[in-house]
């Protein structure tokens, strides 16, 4: 046992070779130089070697610290006991601090190098703090457009205006059955089903593009952008209302049927589609007005916005959940005025791709 630790010793050793201000990293898949001298090696002042880093495969990855090696190479090891001290005897021959794993797979180590040179972005507000979201970035947050009319209702004429109608009616009964008066569950679990069509309209809009060797006017982006807006929504609402089990296992049920349902309507007629959603749109502009009426009341507690509201609306620092509620129902109007009006494109005639798609209308 003793020999094979010692022949692993070596084996790591040799994979790092010093010379000259020239750091090696050497693997049986990959060989990485980078050379520090001259300015930079001063710029620097010091040069980390490259230390090994476990995971679960069994398997150490070498990577460059300081000198911007893209290159990572691994060994196979017998187990992690042997890795552990592997790691202790390369910090004492190279007076390197051992990485150390935190427990959500992240390491404390600074500037690992990415074979695919690949790495996380560092981005900061406007007052200097860092910006903590990977979800979304800094040039995608707005200001909601609150001033827009909640009132527009399409009146329904023909048949299948009618039936996309009473479809969305009939929805609404079971969900005020489940949900009541709780408001928060409800407002979560209607963003489940919400950011479902713009992902099956974009779909297939993207793959009849690519078929037809066509433009989609912009409507791929814009239907991609509104289902991208209700996920957010729910990334919301998740921190205002935690949902129980049975809840969740309604949202897996109710998202199964629905996204099924969906993409067979919008295969057999998109203008039905679009037109469904947008009645759905109006309920959801309903629900989100009582949501608002049952703050006012006090029957809902008005608690301090959650952080990625603020971030993602822009929203004052001091901003409530009544604000959440207003840029949410704000945005579910703009959603509501997109899909009416795809679906009157479809009813003059004409195609998508002929009228110019809102390509971020908040």
């Amino acid at each position: 046992m003793s020999m094979m630790l010692v022949s692993r010793r070596h084996l790591a050793k040799s994979m790092v070779g010093v010379a000259g201000g020239t750091i090696r990293l050497f693997s049986s898949a990959t060989t990485t130089a980078c050379s520090v001298t001259g300015a930079a090696a001063a710029a620097k002042q010091s040069t980390r070697m490259g230390v090994p880093t476990w995971t679960k495969s069994g398997a150490v990855y070498w990577v460059q610290m300081d000198c911007g090696a893209r290159s990572a190479g691994t060994v196979a090891l017998g187990g992690k006991a042997d890795y552990e001290e592997e790691k202790k005897q390369h910090a004492a021959d190279h007076g390197s601090k051992p990485s150390v794993d935190n427990g959500s797979g992240n390491k404390d180590e600074k500037g690992i190098a990415s074979y695919w040179g690949v790495g996380p972005t560092k981005l900061t507000k406007e007052d200097g703090t860092q910006w903590k979201w990977t979800c979304f970035r800094p040039w995608e947050t707005y200001k909601a457009d609150v001033s827009i009319d909640l009132n527009k209702h399409h009146v329904p004429t023909t048949f299948l205006d009618k039936m996309a109608y009473w479809t969305v009616k009939s929805l609404r009964w079971p969900t005020d059955l489940f949900f009541q008066r709780r408001y928060g569950c409800r407002a979560m679990m209607l963003e489940t089903v919400a950011a479902v069509p713009g992902m099956v309209g974009g779909m297939l809009l993207h793959c009849k593009s690519l078929r037809r060797f066509e433009h989609s006017g912009g409507w791929i982006k814009a239907l991609l952008e509104e289902a991208e807006n209700e996920r957010m929504h729910l990334m919301t609402f998740m921190e205002v209302a935690k949902p129980k089990w049975y809840e969740r296992a309604l949202v897996v049920t109710v998202q199964g049927v629905f996204f099924n349902a969906y993409l067979l309507g919008y295969l057999l007629s998109p203008k039905f589609a679009h037109r469904m959603v947008g009645y759905l749109e109006e309920e959801a502009i309903h629900s989100y007005t009582e949501f608002l009426k049952e703050l006012d009341k006090g029957n809902i507690e008005n608690v301090p916005a959650p952080a990625i509201a603020i971030d993602y609306w822009q929203l004052p620092p001091n901003s409530t959940l009544r604000d959440v509620v207003t840029v949410v129902r704000a945005d579910e109007a703009h959603h509501r005025d997109v899909n009416h009006f795809a679906s009157d494109i479809h009813y003059h005639g004409r195609q998508l791709k002929e009228s110019p798609a809102p390509i971020g209308y908040h």
